[in-house]
């Protein structure tokens, strides 16, 4: 059995095969998710997992060096998004590197999916919880 904190087999195969800049979408329950991106639904019920615990087990696993966020997320659900850059700021300090931050509108955010190799969809219902990572590397 695994040791570390990630069980999902899909999701520690994504991790895996992720080369530096590829991007995957981590996104509430209602995100669109287009038909030629993998689709890794961890969904059970409302708020089940949630975007942040999802968030953080996908750091705990990954180096990212840049973050994609819809600018309304921060206007709609403030007290989520700050959790989000708490999370964010805490994994720059324990992995000693900055993350470029970048913030689009929703519609562009949505089309920026389509890049993604994968999205992981949590059972978040909190408006506009959806966030990007782009891969980085440890060295």
């Amino acid at each position: 059995m695994k040791k570390t904190t990630l069980l999902n087999s899909d999701i520690s195969y994504l991790l895996a095969t992720l080369g530096h800049t590829d991007e995957i979408t981590i996104c509430d329950a209602g995100l669109p998710i287009p038909d030629s991106v993998s689709r890794i639904d961890l969904a059970l019920t409302h708020g089940v997992p949630s975007f942040i615990d999802t968030v953080r087990v996908i750091l705990s696993e990954s180096q990212i060096e840049g973050v994609v966020i819809a600018k309304e997320f921060a206007e709609i659900s403030p007290e989520l998004y700050q959790a989000l850059m708490t999370e964010l700021d805490a994994e720059q300090v324990r992995c000693n590197k900055t993350f470029n931050i970048q913030h689009l509108t929703h519609e562009q955010f949505k089309q920026r999916t389509h890049d993604s190799k994968a999205v992981i969809r949590t059972g978040e219902c909190t408006p506009y919880a959806n966030v990007i990572f782009q891969a980085g590397v440890v060295f």
